[in-house]
Order: C-alpha cells, then sequence, then structure tokens
C-alpha cells in the first residue's frame, strides 16, 4: 500500500514541475492549499501519534517533541546552507518563482541583479535538497502505514499534495538558476522517483514503536518548516491575496475531516 501510494506522489511530482511554467498566477492557491494540508497532518495527526508511541521524558520534555524541535531545525540548516532560501538574503529576485511560461534566463524570466551570470550550481544544490527530502516523504508513507492505517492515510495525502510543490520548485528552481531545460526535467524525473524509493526501504525492516514515535515527531518538525518557512512565503510574495489565506485555511479543514473520517 505505501509503495502505491507512493507512485502517486511520483505522479504529482511530475505534475507539479510538467505545470510549472503554464499554472501562471494561480500558483499561489495551490501552494496556499498544501501549506494547509501540511499544516493540518502535523497538528491533526503526526504529533499526537508521536507523543503517544514515544512520550519517554528527556529532561523534562517528551523525546518525540524534542525530535520534533530537532527535524525544524536539521531542515533548516540544510536549506540555508544550499542557499535555497536566497531570497531572504537579499537576492528574492533570483528566488521567486512567478515567472511565465517557460521563464528563466534566456527565456524572458527574470535576470540576476547588474547582468551577472546566474549561478547554475544553486539551482543543481536546490534540486538536490528537494530530491533528498521527497526521499525521507517516500520514507514517511512507509512508516506512518507501519503506525496504523489512519495515519499512513492522512501522511499519504500531505506527502502527496506536498510533493506537487516538490516537483514545482525542483524544475523551477533548476531554471530559473540558468540550467538547461533537459537537465531540470532530469531533476524533476529523480525527484519523483524518490518518494517510490523512500517508501520501499520500509518494506524491508518493521520499525519498533518507540523509534516510531522519534521519526513522526522529526518529520513533524521537518514538515512544519517546509510549510511555514517555504512554501506558504512563496505563496504569498507575488499575491498576498485573501483567496491564498481561504486555500490555506481550507486544507487545515479538509486534513480535519480526513483523519476524523480515518479514526471514525
Amino acid at each position: 500500500m505505501a509503495v502505491l501510494i507512493a507512485v502517486g506522489a511520483f505522479l504529482t511530482t511530475l505534475l507539479g514541475g510538467l505545470v510549472a511554467h503554464r499554472i501562471g498566477d494561480r500558483r499561489h492557491l495551490v501552494l496556499g492549499l498544501a501549506a494547509g494540508l501540511m499544516l493540518g497532518v502535523v497538528g491533526f495527526d503526526l504529533l499526537p501519534e508521536a507523543l503517544q508511541a514515544q512520550h519517554r521524558p528527556v529532561f523534562g520534555v517528551p523525546a518525540a517533541l524534542l525530535t520534533f524541535v530537532a527535524g525544524f531545525l536539521v531542515i533548516h540548516v540544510v536549506e540555508r546552507s544550499v542557499a535555497v532560501h536566497r531570497a531572504h538574503e537579499g537576492e528574492y529576485a533570483l528566488h521567486v518563482h512567478h515567472h511565465g511560461p517557460g521563464a528563466g534566463p534566456g527565456d524572458g524570466g527574470p535576470s540576476p541583479p547588474d547582468g551577472a551570470q546566474p549561478p547554475r550550481g544553486v539551482g543543481l544544490a536546490a534540486a538536490a535538497a528537494l530530491i533528498g527530502h521527497s526521499t525521507l516523504d517516500g520514507f514517511a508513507i512507509g512508516a506512518a502505514f507501519q503506525a496504523g492505517r489512519s495515519v499512513g492515510v492522512v501522511v499519504a495525502v500531505a506527502v502527496v499534495a506536498h510533493d506537487f510543490a516538490d516537483g514545482f520548485n525542483t524544475y523551477t528552481i533548476t531554471r530559473l538558476y540558468g540550467n538547461a531545460r533537459r537537465r531540470a526535467l532530469a531533476l524533476l524525473g529523480c525527484d519523483a522517483l524518490a518518494p517510490v524509493a523512500g517508501a520501499a526501504i520500509t518494506l524491508g525492516f518493521t520499525i519498533p514503536a518507540p523509534v516510531l514515535g522519534l521519526y513522526l515527531g522529526f518529520f513533524g518538525g521537518f514538515l512544519l518548516y517546509l510549510a511555514t518557512s517555504d512554501i506558504l512565503p512563496e505563496a504569498h510574495s507575488p499575491h498576498p491575496s485573501l483567496s491564498t489565506l481561504l486555500c490555506t485555511v481550507a486544507g487545515c479543514g479538509f486534513m480535519w475531516l480526513v483523519i476524523g473520517l480515518a479514526q471514525g
């Protein structure tokens, strides 16, 4: 089941990349919804399940909450080190994704400041980081199904929605930093295959419940960071609109509904 759902993540990742240059001004609605789904699964399912599986305190704090914070900090350090968020360091024009069809250097997209050549290595490093956490997404699906069917379903919904944004970002970041379309498509293909590989890994062993609780906490922090520090800012940067906010709230509400039905 986990691998089959990971195939769904494969398809949505490809879809996100293929529509990256076609979605235009409606991109912010899709990303707003994806962020809401991720926030919902963290608050309504991942953290409760993590605390139930691993509630042992470490110096007064449940171990699952420590890994939750660790997950947030780890992805923060990784993304900062590969400059995925160069936008917050004064180069926002290079990072924004609201360019038109096929936009990028040489395609009518935004150009680097002062006519400088875009650093292609930044795009490749960012795409590699996205591929890495897509592998963790697939692993999370498999681990969640080991925790229970309801956990697996809600994590799968969040991951599939999130991987659309992953595919979108993998293609656009690679192209935006001056890489050829063929290279961007190749990296998109790797990003799409990554969750399938991650889910397949979990078929070879059963994760002990306490360890699973630690991992679910870690993945919760991971998702929270992506939703609040990556996807939501990108959704609101070109269009700080009420419609984007409503999509985010709708995503949270949908996850509440999914979790309620799955446990009912």
